[in-house]
């Protein structure tokens, strides 16, 4: 395993521009240099990409009922809620059965959350893509998992330094007969990015869902709050309540594609299926980078990168680059110093890690090496040096890093 990622050798400068750009964007772009324009890599690929297809603009404004929620509910900060008290320890002996490779570090969750068919983990993001020092105010070093169960979304808190974990109920906050409620948002969440006090989710069929961690309600400590009542969400007979867990966390605000609509299946046009998300903290700079999930006989999926610090404004946002992928069923991708890292599903088998770069060609060519069972999305953790992601098949359940010498 980590043979695999020390012995190839980095891009040189022209292929560090992460993917091809999009020559009609990027030629209306001050001080960005010229390349050549987006090439397909396979013969079912379109023969270029469309950088209008891309566009992003801010969506609905939910400004109001977070306010009111803020008025009605205990506030948590991140690092009030890795240390309070009632965490889920994590357990032990996932590394085998998941067949997570030799020389990764791992977290197991406890029996409960490992042989659940309910909730399935999806999406990863650690400290490391949300400060630059990778240390959250008060010092906690959490690693982020994203689950969906098909009509509920929860984020997991994991506390390494402990060994502990907690879930968060992700919600959708709204207005009611004049008071804030809030409701469970029903996607798929294949992949988060946590970056600076911001969450992004991926909405697979509309865009990217935008979270804030100072808006963490903290239920317990609410007067008006309940972690009673498993089956309730939202406000009920004067009370807040978040399916029997203590934390909730509302959406602030999204992102949805301003031109079209996304299909229900991979179609090689039009706006992208947000199928996982990750950060390239390496370039500069920084981009929060998508890509579809795309099965064999669909066209062949994109990925597209949008610079992060547009997202900070009310947009438009078009997109930075843009490339086909060099493979079909890709669960997670991210990319360190130009060097590319595409997790590969194979249903019940092991899935594959695929390494390769860009070169003003295409994609160089793409190693392949068996990993866990049911890969998904991926995280660079630059100071371990390793590439996070999580197994997600009931009894085959882990959360592990592999060593990667380009994630730094």
């Amino acid at each position: 395993m980590q043979r695999t990622v020390t012995r190839i050798r980095r891009p040189g400068v022209a292929a560090l521009a992460a993917g091809v750009p999009l020559a009609a964007l990027v030629a209306g772009t001050p001080g960005v240099a010229q390349a050549a324009p987006v090439t397909a890599v396979s013969a079912k690929a379109p023969a270029d990409l469309n950088p209008r297809d891309f566009v992003l603009r801010r969506g609905a404004d939910r400004s109001e009922p977070l306010r009111a929620l803020g008025g009605e509910l205990h506030r948590s900060s991140v690092d009030a809620l890795l240390n309070a008290g009632g965490q889920d320890k994590m357990g032990h002996g996932c590394a085998r059965s998941a067949a997570v490779p030799a020389h990764s570090l791992v977290y197991c969750f406890n029996k409960a959350d490992t042989a659940t068919r309910s909730w399935i983990p999806q999406g990863v993001t650690t400290v490391s893509d949300a400060v630059a020092g990778e240390r959250w105010a008060g010092g906690g070093r959490p690693i982020l998992v994203s689950w969906h169960n098909g009509g509920k979304v929860k984020l997991t808190f994991v506390n390494p330094a402990r060994r502990t974990y907690r879930h968060v109920l992700l919600v959708e906050p709204k207005m009611r007969q004049g008071r804030a409620t809030y409701s469970d948002i029903g996607i798929h969440a294949g992949g988060i990015v946590w970056y600076g006090d911001k969450l992004y989710v991926a909405d697979t069929r509309h865009g990217v869902r935008e979270f804030d961690m100072r808006h963490i309600y903290d239920l317990g400590k609410s007067g008006d709050g309940s972690t009673g009542h498993p089956g309730w969400v939202g406000l009920h007979h004067g009370k807040y309540y978040g399916h029997g867990l203590r934390y909730v966390m509302p959406q602030s605000s999204s992102w949805e594609f301003a031109h079209g609509k996304v299909g229900g299946k991979c179609r090689g046009t039009g706006p992208l299926r947000m199928s996982w998300l990750s950060v390239d903290r390496t370039s500069s700079p920084h981009v929060l980078i998508s890509g579809e999930y795309c099965r064999p006989n669909w066209p062949q999926g994109r990925v597209v990168g949008w610079r992060l610090d547009a997202l900070s404004g009310g947009g438009p946002v078009r997109p930075r680059w843009g490339a086909h992928l060099p493979a079909d069923r890709i669960q997670g991708a991210v990319r360190t110093h130009g060097r590319w890292w595409f997790t590969q599903s194979h249903g019940t088998k092991r899935g594959k890690l695929l390494t390769t770069h860009r070169t003003s060609s295409g994609w160089a060519k793409v190693e392949r090496r068996t990993i866990s069972h049911g890969p998904e999305d991926l995280s660079c953790y630059r100071g371990q040096r390793r590439v996070w992601t999580v197994a997600e098949h009931p009894g085959r359940r882990a959360l592990w890093g592999f060593h990667a010498a380009s994630c730094s």
